[in-house]
């Protein structure tokens, strides 16, 4: 397998209107990131995926853009940016831009060009039908949403702010290219791309089967993964991509093992990795996010070792607990209670050790967790706020609405960064964007800095180690104890080298047998500060322990 940079970094998401506010209005901004970038630097990252800064309305927190070239005055001018871009190259790191191409604002210039008319020359750009179909936004409610002016419906796959744009318009993608060749010419090593199998739709826009006396259906079949998909993708990269030394990964929501491996294998010349949803899924139920259901690790290790077994020699994964748009992963799959440090590693163990380029949400490397805001009016998030008004329309109780967007609001990863113990956490010295969550007095950055044995200094020492063992990186991936709900343990294998990764995902001591080429294996890093114990052929676990061993200095 070739060795290229992006899958030997380690990559840190920056969501900029929660990371920090250089000038006290409440919103994170670019100067903000340039003052902590010695931070990330010391943490050990490689790459800062940076979200949306582009000019936007902020319906959807700048996931609606306006203006492809131009920084929302939220966040900065041009010039801001242009020395954030230098300070990150000057620190060695890399910087990827979030780019999101499957849809625009209706505010930006081609979009309001093309509602004018049915002659416009914009409108192609986007797509228009007399009479909508059945499907249902992202957001709740219908896709398509009526303009009066022509008389015609528009689709928006998410907000009806964010029109879904035309890609079967080679006028849409040649300008898509041009604006993406802009900003790789300014210096940018990457995009991340915002639901890129969205991009091709099947043009008979059929109805989505509904079920439930439902009003809306889902349209996936018919847009997800579409018929033109890679055909578009390979023209992005023959067009933009493929001049330039850089890293791509395409959020992909649906995509399986076997579409992966033709988006991201090396001879079909498209993307470098996806980020699929398969994990996140666990714990909804067939009524999507929002019906919560107990998740398990029987199945967590199941869907994980899938896709670490059938991309091993083709394509490439992208390793994540947490992202913008999903909950805190320690209040997630861990405790964030007693236990809220100890699970805090182990799940960092556990991902960490795997092969793939990992990605780090901020404040996952401080164990930050989940936050419980009373009354609605406290969230901001327009997936949550829509979903809310829907279900109270419907007459379900709030307290159980409460209780669902406790668990599954994308705000409880969008709180501000916790940086200290001082007013709102030293996010900001005015009231922030989005409150602090209340328990950054204990959970926050100085005090981790400061306290060797906290979440930050022990990510810290994964990164160190996945710098120092290739095993980490390239070596092969073999699951053991498949049916444990308690034990996820796998081996690495590189040439003659091998490790070991056990992780006890419970708040109870467990016994784990050692397999026995590592009855004499040394361990590598550890959760714990005391070995866990052997009792012959066996490990005691601690709660929530997760331990690392090697059986030669690789």
């Amino acid at each position: 397998m070739t060795r290229q940079w992006w899958k030997e970094s380690v990559v840190y998401q920056i969501y900029p209107r929660s990371f920090n506010d250089s000038n006290n209005d409440g919103i994170g901004d670019i100067n903000g990131i340039i003052q902590k970038l010695d931070y990330l630097q010391e943490l050990g990252i490689d790459v800062i995926w940076l979200s949306p800064v582009y000019e936007s309305p902020n319906d959807d927190n700048g996931y609606d853009i306006s203006d492809y070239t131009r920084i929302m005055s939220d966040f900065g001018t041009m010039e801001d940016w242009d020395r954030m871009l230098q300070e990150i190259h000057k620190r060695n790191m890399k910087l990827i831009m979030d780019l999101v191409i499957n849809h625009t604002s209706d505010e930006h210039h081609w979009f309001v060009e093309s509602q004018k008319s049915t002659d416009s020359t914009y409108r192609d750009y986007y797509i228009w039908r007399d009479k909508p179909n059945n499907w249902e936004s992202a957001f709740s409610g219908s896709a398509w949403e009526y303009n009066k002016e022509t008389n015609q419906y528009y689709l928006h796959l998410f907000s009806q702010k964010q029109p879904d744009l035309n890609w079967e318009n080679p006028d849409v993608r040649n300008d898509l290219y041009t604006m993406m060749k802009w900003w790789l010419d300014k210096g940018v090593d990457g995009f991340r791309m915002d639901v890129i199998n969205f991009i091709s739709k099947d043009q008979r826009l059929p109805d989505g089967d509904a079920t439930n006396g439902k009003l809306y259906a889902s349209g996936h079949p018919y847009y997800m993964n579409g018929p033109r998909v890679h055909e578009f993708l390979q023209e992005m990269n023959q067009k933009t991509l493929s001049n330039y030394d850089i890293m791509t990964v395409g959020e992909m929501p649906g995509v399986t093992p076997e579409q992966a491996k033709l988006y991201t294998a090396e001879s079909r010349n498209e993307l470098d990795m996806v980020f699929h949803f398969e994990h996140m899924d666990i714990d909804s139920g067939p009524g999507g996010k929002w019906d919560i259901k107990p998740w398990s690790l029987v199945e967590l290790k199941q869907i994980l070792s899938k896709w670490q077994t059938e991309l091993e020699n083709e394509g490439w994964n992208s390793l994540y607990w947490n992202n913008h748009d999903q909950p805190r992963i320690v209040s997630r799959f861990g405790d964030d209670g007693v236990y809220r440090v100890e699970s805090a590693k182990m799940l960092a163990t556990t991902l960490h050790m795997m092969k793939g380029t990992p990605y780090i949400y901020q404040g996952e490397e401080l164990g930050m967790t989940n936050v419980r805001f009373n009354p609605i009016a406290n969230y901001r998030d327009i997936e949550t706020l829509n979903m809310y008004k829907e279900k109270i329309n419907e007459g379900v109780e709030e307290d159980a609405l409460l209780e669902k967007i406790y668990v599954k609001s994308r705000d409880n990863a969008r709180t501000p960064m916790q940086w200290d113990s001082s007013v709102n956490a030293g996010f900001t010295e005015t009231t922030p964007w989005l409150q602090v969550n209340p328990n950054y007095v204990d959970i926050n950055a100085a005090k981790a800095v400061a306290d060797p044995d906290s979440i930050y200094h022990y990510y810290k020492q994964l990164i160190a180690l996945r710098k120092k063992y290739p095993i980490i990186v390239y070596g092969s991936y073999e699951l053991l104890s498949p049916d444990s709900e308690r034990i996820f343990a796998y081996t690495r294998k590189l040439r003659d080298t091998h490790l070991l990764v056990v992780s006890n995902f419970t708040s109870e001591f467990v016994h784990f047998d050692i397999p026995e080429g590592f009855l004499k294996a040394t361990k590598l890093i550890g959760n714990y500060h005391k070995h866990n114990e052997r009792l012959g052929d066996k490990l005691a676990l601690k709660p929530y322990e997760s331990c690392v061993y090697n059986d030669a200095d690789s």
